[in-house]
């Protein structure tokens, strides 16, 4: 978070269990993080990483059971999300806090029209009346680059391309103008070309509503053109936080490194050969005792084996959580 900001969204010791019948998942475990106004924090990590997980348990959209908020806090204007009841919860994921999911199509209604869901948030938060909820949602779907807005309220999601249905979606989220918008993988399922048309518009909105962003993805390319600080996960932890230009000047966890060089490059006019990381994700069974990414490391030591390395802080608001030190 950048220096002398009040956070808009604070984080701590976020721990998040599911049961099931072969036992417990330990899907999220100590997750701490900050969010300042107006700020663009990305989250990366892999499947399982536990991104989504996070982001779920701290706006009540687990489902309770399996789902189990074993500790934390998540302060939001001065109230703790992780005490508040269901109600309160539904109350902020409508009007202060909103929330893009990866596939449009199984989030929006196939038996409602458009309008209809852009003008519920709207009458129910909002307390509009149905032409003062209709004159709103022409302007939401206006915003996000919808031609022909006032008659497409009246067509079906189905009616709608995969990257039109997205930008229904994000008119949604700020239907009530949110202070926070949380977007998981939203772009994932759209090809390249409608990809980069959801970011210039994510892009165009920030700086128009000045909300503050959280942005879930697999993709570090993506991240690099629109976060203004990373997150990494991984095994349901934070194992680095930076400001983005620094993450990717001076990485500093052999996982997130390894990251990178999964990456597309070059040499010349020459592509370089993919990497990828050896070895598999670490089992969740348990609350973790060493570190999660000792046995895929390159770096790992004995020490790696006996402890879970705690966030230590670098220079320039760099967080590692990792006993390994590149110049070593």
């Amino acid at each position: 978070m950048p220096e002398g900001a009040a956070p808009i969204l604070d984080v701590s010791d976020l721990k998040t269990v599911f049961t099931t019948r072969s036992g417990e998942i330990h899907a999220v475990n100590a997750v701490s993080f900050d969010l300042a106004p107006g700020e663009l924090l990305g989250v990366v990590g892999e499947s399982g990483s536990g991104k989504s997980v996070t982001m779920m348990s701290l706006i009540g959209l687990l489902p309770s059971p399996p789902a189990e908020i074993r500790g934390g806090r998540a302060m939001f204007d001065g109230r703790d999300m992780l005490a508040m009841t269901q109600d309160e919860l539904r109350e902020i994921r409508g009007s202060r806090i909103g929330f893009v999911f990866q596939d449009p199509m199984t989030s929006l209604n196939p038996v409602f029209t458009v309008g209809f869901q852009l003008m519920e948030p709207l009458r129910v938060h909002m307390n509009m009346n149905k032409a003062q909820a209709r004159a709103r949602a022409v302007e939401l779907l206006e915003l996000v680059g919808i031609p022909d807005a006032a008659a497409r309220l009246n067509n079906y999601p189905h009616q709608f391309s995969g990257g039109m249905r997205q930008r229904v979606m994000i008119a949604i989220a700020l239907a009530c103008d949110p202070q926070i918008l949380i977007a998981d993988e939203p772009t994932t399922a759209l090809d390249v070309t409608i990809q980069a048309q959801i970011l210039e518009l994510v892009r165009e909105l920030r700086q128009k509503l000045g909300m503050a962003i959280i942005w879930i993805t697999h993709d570090l390319g993506v991240i690099a053109g629109i976060a203004d600080r990373v997150m990494v996960m991984y095994g349901g932890q934070v194992v680095e936080q930076a400001p983005v230009k620094e993450l990717f000047r001076n990485p500093l966890h052999p996982y997130t490194r390894a990251l990178l060089e999964t990456l597309p490059g070059f040499v010349g006019d020459r592509a370089q050969r993919l990497r990828t990381i050896e070895g598999q994700p670490p089992s969740l069974r348990a609350q973790p005792t060493s570190c999660p990414f000792r046995a895929r490391c390159r770096h790992a030591f004995e020490r790696c084996a006996r402890e879970n390395p705690p966030m230590r802080r670098d220079a320039g608001g760099h967080h590692v959580a990792c006993f390994w030190e590149p110049d070593s």
